[in-house]
């Protein structure tokens, strides 16, 4: 089982990034699928969630309006778009599967994103 992110890097205040996390070794498709991340001396917090067939989507309030969390079912793919980055959102961004009655859940290894000018 795997989930790789990738697509972070540093970014100017305004700017605009798409995290990718693949998925491989589990049924993606069954799973609802999230985006966490965690700042420097902060604790990881939630950020975005879409549900398994993609028809529900939750932010975070600070992210509303300016992320876009999507999902390609057939690539196994999750994308998590960022729009009108903010200094605040400089953190490790993480992909995470989980599945209802399912003790199965699963965390990638995390992508940089670092917002400065």
């Amino acid at each position: 089982v795997q989930l790789v992110e990738s697509g972070g890097g540093l970014v100017q205040p305004g700017g605009s990034l798409r995290l990718s996390c693949a998925a491989s070794g589990f049924t993606f498709s069954t799973y609802h699928m999230r985006w966490y991340r965690q700042a420097p001396g902060k604790e990881r917090e939630f950020v975005a969630s879409i549900t398994s067939v993609g028809g529900v989507t939750n932010y975070v309030d600070s992210v509303k309006g300016r992320f876009t969390i999507s999902r390609d079912n057939p690539k196994n793919l999750v994308y998590l778009q960022m729009n009108s980055l903010k200094p605040e959102d400089t953190a490790v961004y993480y992909c995470y599967a989980v599945r209802i009655n399912s003790p199965n859940t699963y965390w990638g290894q995390g992508t940089q994103v670092t917002v400065s000018s």
